[in-house]
């Protein structure tokens, strides 16, 4: 049964609890519960975490504490019964733990550790203040320490300062405004101070007079371990002053027996004492700890002969240091004892004994010895501080110890009253002895006694030392062999006063002897007296003694024998005639020093003085006894001070008319000494004195008299000093004075009341008239006043005593109302009379109501004053902080309304225009000087601005009321407005109040939000209708929106726990202010228009308050303002455009979110379906919401970790939307400057070009001036554009897209030529000269492209659904670019297959990833279809200005056909047009349309041969020039490749899927391209014949088995195409198998028909791009693979059906390879498993042997180190060791060879099963169609047919130096098979020096026989280069030989000549020009494709940071030399002639 709890109420979790039981509550440990019921050991409640939730917890995981229960029962409140710092040290360190980790997080190491040593030590206080062990004071002390961590903490966390008072927090509610002020400002300095020096507290303010608190040491002595002394020792222990020199305390005395313990068994554990009553001041000297060990025993300790065993002697041993400021921070903080060894040195010399101390503090080493390691002092020590008292009641186990209170030499700070005290410490200072007949020293050793008057020796009157008894005799120590010793020993001499006077000192000097007998021989004493005869004591000093010899026989029996000799120098010239017959002689070479100090509260040393308290005995000299007490020392008054005052009431109640004024004069002198700051601390003993013992009843009619005679006199006298003194001697005379009445009243009852007021009345009208005289003309009048105004206020508490209230105050009223009204009576003046009157508020007559109300009116007068004239406003404003303080203590009294409106009347305005002149005074000295004036300073205006909010707290409605209802006027009305926003506003722009000051700024905005509101209905009233006045409304305005936005009433960025507490303290002070706010702009009317646009921004700013109800409250309001502009003007521009401006700029500075957006939407179109103008309204709406949508996409962007791409991609998206939706010119020019610098960052250059293009466009050649505008200063439109044109053509050149630069220096120039600006005209004109230079000799590397599909509503919405064409980095190939993706979106899912996503994807609320590469398709066709124009120039535009891609995928439309799978293999070509060109100003693109075509097996088997004729001929080229042999690997294996594929049914497969019957019956329209395709076998066929030529002439004899292998299957191949080319068995004989001469060979060739020279090439746009650049990649990645999936499919050893090769294939967009492992799409993102790529690969490779070459195989780039190494035995093994292992630096472990290193197939299935292993290596030869001379087809007009790039290269036995980064160090990029891999064969864009997508053999081509790391100039055709450019390099290698494909030449010749042929490419001298000549320059590039912009959201890339790279992709080789030139021209030559 659960029953509700009665006393468990609260409790905290010990124990983390799950909730594993149903209704269970989860809790973690240390969390606080509050417990409703309770039921069989369980508990149900809430955790105050989470209020909300209810639930059930184990009652033995809670530790219940009491609480308090407020409102009991459902909706009880509970309050833990604790320690209020408990809990705020609760919930600090609850705070703190999450913030530590943060630390920790943020790497802010140190402040981390050092929190959590300081959270250690807040638990460890929280634990001792729980205990509830600790003495008042400890936790006083503890709760110090507490708040000094707190406060320390939240300084270093940013957190809030808390505002404290007596370490507890404070209610801001129960104190004014002002003290909390004040509070923060402590606390401000406290934390400040705990962060320098923790335990330094400095007095408070008003604390002046307490009595200075003590310090005491308190010494233990532990242990003394030595082991070589051997006998009883005693230590001596005394505090010592290094820099005085000298002793301050008495000493401590331990007596230890000869094993180390106490000689008394009782001391065990007992040898402690306390040195007491240490000052401050003594704590800062250079004290030390000195003992002192002296041993007592034999003379010499290590000889027993010297000196019989059984005397012992005090013998000085060792002494020991340590210095009290190097322990005593460490004591400070530690706050219990500590332990100290202490090192005893012994002395070197005894005559040095006395000196010892300083020698070892100084480090004279030489002077004393070092111990041995045992010997040492252990003691403990412990600082204390308090009064004894305090110090017994705190410790009461040290006293039971027996401590031995060990005191200050001389008086402790202050002497309480009744502490009597008498002392005489006297010191042994030294001796000089004669010798005495002896030829040795003397061992003296000195005894003294104290005798009285009687002769008695006095018992037990001296102390050698606390923690010992006193004794009556005292020996000193003996220094051995010493007639001069120095003793230094300081002896107590404690006797009682009342034998003080007739007692005398006697001191004995006996010689110690070390014979036999060891007998003490007396020879000599001396004597001093410790009284003179005037009764005063022996003076402070040195006194030398005369010493009197005598003997053993003397007798001392009778003292007046000696008594009556003189015992000094001074004593003896008192004693004339001293008879020479005594028996005792005076040894005048001899003489004894000793020095004494009295410490005394009963004797004195100073005559004077002793005169005065024995003035009975001189009655005559009373007047001369009272005028000298001036001239006494200030120590002995103090000392005597009751006995001297005392003594002078009784003087003047002996005679009143006589002695009066005299004891006035003394009284005031000694009142005035306690002034003086060194006698201050006695002040306490007067009060005592004055309270207790004084006994004057008739004093005070004298003591009234004398004051008011003084007080009357200052107006005549000019010499005034004493009048002053009188004056400063108020307080004290006062005290006199009223106790003197209160005594006399008491005796008398009350007689004589009556006199005694009339004398205090006219005492005041004296006073009253001081104060009135006019002091301007008299200094010392001036400093009476003063004097008199600085005492004034100190005598009311005296007054009280004896007068009512109503009576002090009205004395106190006329007194302040005599002063001067005016301010100019001298500035000191005034600060004296504020200063009077702050102490009169602060007294404690102020804090009485009845007082208050006579005294406020003069009080607020004088203030008034000096606040009009700005003077003196720090004291004025600490009176005012005063008075609030008091009014808000008792503002429960009724009294309090009237004080309030008072103060309302008096200092509301005048406040006002204080704060106004501070704040613009304040602003004005920060703007000139960067520093306040002293009266500027946030000090002074934060004080005011407290003063003005504790008026304002203070006002009620009726003070409210009253205050408007007294304006005489609306102007005054307005004024006061005016002022009262002008100051709250700026409070809320100056930031008056730090921003930790939560506190103190919360309630700032809850009084300012009450104060507004009272004052919005009088703003209303006045100042609405026809009296409607803009500039207060606009102030008004202002204010409430500076209110909402301010940064400390933003709950959001808060803690819940603080949100909580403020919400349940003010509530959202925002939603207040917005109503108002709200309910004034409707109050407004027609009125409204006057302020759009104004406050558009202002509200704006409002409504962006992320508090859902403030936007509900203040969106409606754009509706209104749109409405009443509709009204006004027929439309609402202004709000849209003011509107559009203002959003940008506030939600880029963080204001705003999607939330807001929404909202914006919904009310605004809610409220605009209403109107008439709804159509117009809605669209404006929307543009806005999406203009939102954008601005936040952008922001986010911005502010977050968000990489280059999506910032660049963001700021495109918004530009757009500027310029073509919302058409803001200026908004959209800043974005393209945003934009540009992100371009610059990213060090894309070219899109940074293009995008300052949009800004240049937008300007016109006109001197049309432009003002400024971003950095741009003022200046013309021309200037300006002209600026911007350079900086574009700089960018341009940066990012070597000079072909863009170009125009624009053509543009440049014509401006230039206009203005016959010549020296600009020739700069340009060089400029672009050298752009030309550039583009022909500069390398660019060709960029990849990339279709990237993001799907789902996760994107950001400008990427959302939609696809892009990204241009790539460089080197980056597409599985860089899938991983560059995936991780700027790594919650992107990458997506598995290329088809379009289905509509489940694309509403997801998720992100997916679609990624393949596509293939540019150029718009600059004709360019690269002239064959004059330089690859490079081609390159260029092949890749830029391109706007339309596509890529290719496989699929089998029909039944697939198992025997010949080519019958039914369609290619899907998808080509996408973008909405701009690429570059641009992005990086990427959206895609604006697709097309889809298909592609035909016929078509697809076309272009397969034809791309694979291409490859072939180019590298057959490369290799029939070369002169020796070197390694021939690559031409191997494309041979290999091609022959062996169609001997296994490669081209077969062609042959039986096109030429069969029945296709042909089938498909009669495909006639022609049979035709083509049978062309082009041939064409094949005669190519393989000249390779096997050129093979032939380069195997090595190894390898021969292979070639052997190849001329087989040629043969073979060639028999399978006889039946369809009978020409063919008339192939080269060099091909059968047989050696037989090459001209049989080339007699082979001979009889080609001339259609067989349509063969060689056929153009057309499609065809000449794909041969260009074959960018549909296949899934083999390359045309290497184009022909291998025949054979693939006819192996036996193929380990794989073909159904699951195609299966897949299927997933590829592109044609591509049956053979290729790349043919399955791992390339792309839409990959296979890996598994079936794997089984394929392996099958593969198997069957080959050899894996592709790709990326930088080792073995083509370095055939020398291969063939190094040794022959191996067959050509497998070589092929596979130096293509296998060539491959090895590939860069991902988890793909094979193949897919690392083959690049992507052109859009055609391949029929070369060996292509991968033999790639041929052209990417060098961009755009050209290598060719070996085979009979040429018709080739189109204007044309030229052969193109021999390959021809050109100069070969050479040894490679020339590769570019700067070797190939092998290069990064390795691994190259993604993609289906969708834009290389092909015939491609150059790619070489291998760039790392790109080209087989290993091109690098052999490119590096071996390449050029050196500096790019020469490139040419592709023989006709684009001139003819001298081949005389580059005239010492390289021997010229090219013509292609052979005989041994003859002639014959070649031959054959060709009996062939009709239209000419050719020649050289330049040789070729006819083409008819239609080709353009100078590229046409101006960007023209046709700068974007539009309308309707581009296109997201830009960002572009990897350039950087210099040692391999390029298209690398250009040199030309040759001027006889490859010839031979090439003979050869060509011949060609001509056919």
């Amino acid at each position: 049964m659960w029953t509700p709890t009665e006393e468990e109420k609260y409790g905290v979790v010990i124990c983390s609890f799950r909730g594993s039981v149903p209704q269970g509550l989860v809790l973690e440990i240390g969390e606080t519960v509050q417990i409703l019921e309770k039921c069989e050991g369980w508990y149900r409640g809430v955790s105050t975490k989470k209020p909300n939730i209810k639930g059930i917890f184990p009652a033995n995981y809670i530790h219940l504490k009491k609480a308090i229960v407020s409102n009991r029962g459902q909706y009880e409140t509970v309050v833990p019964l604790e320690d209020s710092i408990v809990t705020e040290v609760t919930a600090t360190l609850q705070e703190w733990a999450s913030l530590w980790k943060q630390l920790y997080v943020k790497h802010k190491v140190d402040l981390f550790y050092k929190l959590r040593h300081v959270m250690n030590e807040l638990i460890d206080l929280r634990r001792q203040l729980l205990s509830g062990h600790l003495t008042q004071d400890q936790v006083r002390e503890v709760k110090r320490h507490i708040t000094v961590r707190l406060d320390w903490g939240n300084e270093h966390l940013g957190l809030d300062l808390v505002p404290r008072k007596d370490f507890e927090v404070v209610d801001s509610d129960q104190i004014s405004v002002s003290d909390l002020y004040k509070m923060h400002l402590s606390s401000r300095q406290s934390v400040q101070q705990s962060t320098s020096q923790v335990d330094t507290m400095r007095p408070r303010h008003g604390e002046t007079c307490r009595m200075p608190v003590p310090h005491h040491f308190f010494l233990s002595l532990k242990s003394f371990t030595y082991n070589t002394i051997g006998e009883d020792t005693d230590v001596f222990f005394s505090l010592y002053d290094m820099r005085e020199g000298k002793q301050i305390s008495e000493r401590f005395l331990v007596r230890l027996n000869k094993n180390g313990g106490p000689r008394n068994p009782e001391k065990i554990e007992r040898m402690c004492a306390l040195f007491t009553d240490l000052s401050s001041k003594d704590m800062k000297r250079d004290l030390y700890i000195i003992a002192h060990v002296i041993r007592i025993g034999r003379m010499l300790l290590n000889d027993s002969k010297k000196g019989p065993a059984h005397l012992h002697y005090r013998r000085p041993y060792g002494c020991a240091v340590l210095s009290i400021l190097d322990v005593l921070q460490s004591l400070t903080e530690l706050k219990e004892e500590k332990d100290f060894v202490l090192k005893v040195y012994t002395c070197n010399n005894e005559s040095e004994w006395s000196q010892i101390h300083e020698n070892i503090i100084r480090k004279s080493s030489a002077k004393y010895s070092a111990p041995s390691a045992s010997h040492g002092l252990i003691i403990s020590l412990q600082l204390l501080r308090g009064d004894m008292e305090q110090i017994r009641r705190e410790n009461p186990m040290t006293f039971n110890r027996g401590l031995a209170i060990t005191r200050k030499l001389g008086f402790p700070d202050v002497i309480m009253p009744g502490d009597i005290r008498n002392d005489l410490y006297l010191t042994l200072e030294k001796g000089d002895f004669e010798r005495g007949g002896k030829s040795v020293q003397k061992n003296i050793e000195v005894t003294m006694y104290v005798l009285y008057a009687d002769g008695e020796i006095l018992k037990d009157c001296i102390s050698l030392g606390s923690g010992e008894p006193n004794r009556s005799s005292y020996h000193s120590f003996v220094l051995y062999h010493s007639n001069s010793p120095r003793w230094g020993e300081i002896i107590k001499l404690p006797i009682p006063i009342d034998r003080f006077r007739g007692s005398h000192l006697r001191f004995e000097f006996r010689h110690c002897s070390t014979k036999d007998k060891g007998e003490k021989k007396l020879f000599g004493f001396a004597f001093s007296p410790l009284m003179r005869d005037d009764g005063t004591t022996l003076s402070d000093d040195i006194h030398e003694l005369y010493v009197y010899k005598c003997d053993e026989n003397s007798t001392f029996n009778n003292h007046a024998l000696y008594l009556g000799l003189p015992c000094c120098k001074e004593d003896y010239s008192g004693c004339p005639n001293i008879p020479s017959s005594l028996i005792f002689q005076r040894s005048t070479k001899e003489s004894f020093f000793i020095s004494t100090q009295l410490s005394s509260t009963k004797l004195t040393q100073n005559v004077d003085l002793l005169a005065l308290l024995k003035w009975k005995a001189f009655p005559d000299r009373i007047m001369d006894i009272l005028g000298r007490l001036r001239h006494v020392n200030g120590e002995e008054i103090v000392k005597f001070l009751q006995d001297i005052l005392d003594t002078l009431f009784v003087i003047l109640d002996d005679n009143t008319e006589k002695y009066g004024l005299l004891v006035f004069q003394s009284l005031v002198f000694i009142i005035n000494l306690l002034r003086d700051i060194k006698y201050f601390h006695f002040r306490p003993v007067m009060d005592t004195y004055i309270q207790k013992h004084f006994a004057g009843a008739l004093a005070y009619k004298e003591l009234i008299r004398c004051l008011k005679w003084y007080m009357d006199c200052s107006a005549e006298l000019i010499r005034q000093d004493h009048i002053q003194e009188a004056m400063r001697a108020l307080e004290y005379l006062f005290k006199f004075i009223v106790q003197s009445r209160i005594l006399y009243s008491r005796a008398t009852c009350g007689m004589e009341e009556d006199q005694f007021r009339s004398s205090i009345q006219e005492l005041f009208q004296s006073i009253r008239f001081v104060l009135s005289l006019d002091s301007r003309n008299s200094e010392t009048l001036l400093f009476t006043q003063a004097a008199l105004l600085n005492s004034f206020p100190t005598i009311f508490d005296e007054l009280l005593q004896m007068f009512t209230v109503q009576e002090v105050a009205e004395f106190v009223r006329g007194t302040l109302g005599s002063m001067p009204s005016t301010v100019h009576i001298g500035q000191s003046m005034d600060v004296v009379k504020l200063q009077s009157i702050a102490r009169t508020v602060d007294s404690r007559l102020f804090s009485f109501s009845e007082s208050r109300r006579i005294l406020l009116p003069v009080v607020l007068h004088h203030i008034h004053l000096h606040l009009r004239q700005q003077k003196e406003l720090l004291i004025c404003s600490g009176i005012l902080g005063s008075i609030f303080s008091i009014i808000k203590t008792s503002s429960l009294e009724a009294d309090v309304i009237e004080e309030v409106e008072m103060m309302v009347e008096s200092l509301l305005d005048v406040l006002l225009q204080t704060l106004l002149t501070i704040m613009s005074k304040s602003h004005a000295q920060e703007a000139v000087r960067g520093q306040r004036c002293p009266q500027c300073t946030a000090e002074i205006t934060g004080e005011y601005v407290s003063c003005l909010l504790s008026l304002l707290r203070q006002m009620c409605d009726t003070h409210y009321q009253h205050l408007l209802d007294n304006f005489q006027s609306k102007d005054e009305l307005k004024e006061f407005l005016l002022k009262i926003f002008c100051v709250f506003r700026n409070l809320m722009k100056m930031s008056v109040f730090p921003r930790d000051w939560m506190v103190m700024r919360l309630l700032t905005s809850n009084i300012i939000v009450t104060t507004v509101q009272y004052l919005s209905s009088a703003l209303h009233k006045n100042f609405t209708e026809t009296d409607f006045d803009f500039k207060v409304w606009n102030s008004y305005f202002s204010l409430a929106v500076l209110f909402i936005n301010q940064p400390s009433l933003q709950l959001e960025i808060i803690t819940s726990s603080k949100r909580k507490k403020i919400l349940d303290k003010y509530g959202d002070m925002r939603v207040m202010m917005a109503y108002e706010l709200f309910s004034m702009w409707q109050n407004l009317g027609e009125h409204k228009i006057h302020f759009i646009p104004g406050m558009i921004g202002p509200f704006l700013g409002v409504t962006l308050v992320p508090q859902p109800e403030v936007r509900n409250i203040m969106i409606p309001i754009f509706h209104d303002m749109m409405d009443w502009e509709q009204r006004k003007n027929g439309n609402f521009k202004q709000v849209e455009a003011e509107l559009i401006d203002k959003l940008d700029s506030m939600v880029s500075e963080g204001k705003g979110d999607e939330s807001y957006r929404e909202l914006f939407g919904l009310l605004l179109l809610e409220k605009v379906e209403q109107e008439t103008w709804r159509e117009t309204g809605i669209s404006f709406v929307t543009s806005v919401t999406r203009l939102m949508e954008r601005l936040l996409d952008y922001r986010d962007c911005m502010k977050g970790e968000e990489t280059e791409n999506k910032k660049i991609g963001c700021t495109v998206n918004l530009m757009n939307f500027y310029k073509s939706e919302i058409n803001k010119e200026e908004m959209y020019i800043r974005y393209i400057h945003k934009l540009c610098d992100m371009h610059l960052q990213a060090e894309n250059y070219t899109e940074a070009a293009f995008t300052l293009l949009l800004y240049c466009e937008l300007l016109q050649w006109e001197e049309r001036p432009l003002r400024e505008f971003l950095h741009y200063p003022s200046q013309t439109e021309w200037q300006r554009k002209e600026g911007l044109c350079r900086k574009i053509i700089h960018y341009f050149n940066k990012g070597k897209s000079w072909e863009f630069g170009i125009p624009l220096c053509r543009e440049l120039a014509c401006q230039y030529e206009s203005l016959y600006d010549y020296q600009s005209l020739s700069w340009i004109r060089k400029m672009e000269a050298s752009y030309y230079d550039n583009i022909m000799e500069q390398q660019r590397l060709e960029p990849e492209f990339f279709r990237v599909g993001f799907y789902g509503r996760k994107f950001p919405f400008f990427l959302r659904n939609k696809e892009y064409v990204c241009r790539g980095h460089d080197y980056e190939r597409l599985e860089a670019f899938q991983q560059r993706m995936l991780s700027e979106f790594p919650q992107a899912v990458a997506m598995q297959h290329p088809n379009h996503p289905d509509d489940a994807i694309l509403q997801c609320d998720a992100q997916y990833l679609q990624i393949y590469a596509v293939t540019p398709i150029p718009d600059y066709v004709d360019v690269l279809q002239m064959d004059r124009v330089p690859d490079r120039v081609k390159s260029f535009y092949r890749v830029n200005n391109v706007r339309k891609f596509r890529y290719d995928r496989p699929f089998h439309k029909g039944p697939k056909d198992k025997e010949n799978e080519f019958k039914s293999l369609w290619i899907e070509r998808t080509t996408l047009t973008l909405t701009h060109s690429l570059p641009g100003i992005s990086r990427w693109f959206e895609v604006e349309r697709r097309e889809l075509v298909e592609v035909s097996p016929l078509e697809n088997a076309i272009q397969v041969v034809e791309n694979k004729n291409q490859e072939l001929r180019a590298l057959i080229s490369q290799y029939q020039h070369k002169q020796v042999h070197s390694n021939i690997n690559l031409l191997s294996m494309c041979l290999n490749g091609v022959i062996d594929a169609a001997v296994n049914g490669g081209i077969a497969r062609y042959q039986e899927a096109f030429f069969d019957k029945d296709y042909i019956t089938k498909h009669p329209g495909d006639a022609e391209k049979i035709t083509q395709l049978k062309e082009l076998m041939q064409e094949q066929v005669h190519i393989l014949g000249v390779g096997l030529a050129v093979h032939e002439k380069f195997v090595h004899p190894e390898m021969r088995p292979l070639h052997k292998k190849l001329i087989d299957q040629f043969q073979m191949m060639r028999a399978s195409l006889y039946h369809e080319f009978p020409g063919l068995d008339k192939l080269s004989p060099a091909c059968s198998g047989t050696s037989t001469p090459r001209g049989n060979v080339l007699a082979s060739h001979s009889p080609m028909s001339p259609e067989s020279m349509k063969m060689t090439h056929r153009h057309s746009p499609m065809n000449l791009m794909g041969t260009g650049r074959h960018s549909s990649s296949s899934l083999s990645s390359h045309a290497s693979s184009e022909a291998g999936n025949v054979v693939m499919l006819g192996d036996s050893n193929m380990g794989e059906a073909p159904e699951d090769l195609y299966h897949h294939m299927q997933a590829s967009p592109s044609s591509s390879s049956l053979s290729s492992t790349h043919s399955a799409p791992s390339q792309m993102i839409t990959s296979a498993p890996s598994s079936a790529r794997d089984k394929y690969r392996h099958a593969r490779e198997m069957m080959l042997l050899l894996p592709t070459h790709r990326d930088r195989p080792s073995s083509a780039m370095y055939p020398a180190a291969i063939l190094e190494n040794g022959q191996l035995p067959n050509f497998q093994r070589a092929l596979f060791q130096q293509v296998v292992g060539a491959c090895k630096p590939c860069s991902d472990p988890n793909l094979s060879v193949a897919e690392k290193a083959v690049p992507a197939a052109p859009s055609s299935w391949s029929l070369d099963s060996g292509a991968r292993e033999a790639q041929p290596f052209l990417s060098a030869h961009t755009g050209c169609i290598l060719a070996p001379p085979v009979p040429p087809r018709s080739l189109l007009h204007g044309h030229y047919s052969l193109h021999f790039d390959a021809f050109h290269h100069p070969l050479g036995d040894t490679p020339p130096a590769l570019p700067a980064r070797t190939l092998r160090k290069s990064p390795l990029h691994p190259i993604p098979a993609s289906p969708t891999s834009p290389q092909s064969g015939l491609d150059g864009s790619n070489s291998t020096l760039s790392g790109s997508a080209s087989s290993g053999v091109s690098s052999l081509s490119e590096s071996n026989f390449g050029h050196s790391s500096e790019a020469p100039p490139r040419t592709d055709t023989m006709d684009s280069m001139p003819s001298q450019a081949w005389n580059a390099d005239e010492d390289l290698e021997p010229p090219y030989l013509p292609v052979h494909y005989s041994l003859s030449e002639s014959a070649v010749l031959d054959s060709i000549k009996a062939q009709p042929c239209r000419s050719h490419s020649a050289p330049g001298c040789v070729i006819p020009q083409d008819p239609m000549d080709p353009p100078a320059l590229p046409p101006k590039p960007y023209h046709p494709r700068l974007p539009a912009l309308e309707h581009d959201e296109g997201v830009l890339l960002r572009e990897e940071a350039e950087r210099p790279r040692g391999l390029h992709r298209k690398a250009s080789l040199p030309p040759g030399s001027v006889k490859e030139e010839q031979a090439r021209m003979a050869w060509e030559h011949g060609r001509g002639e056919q």
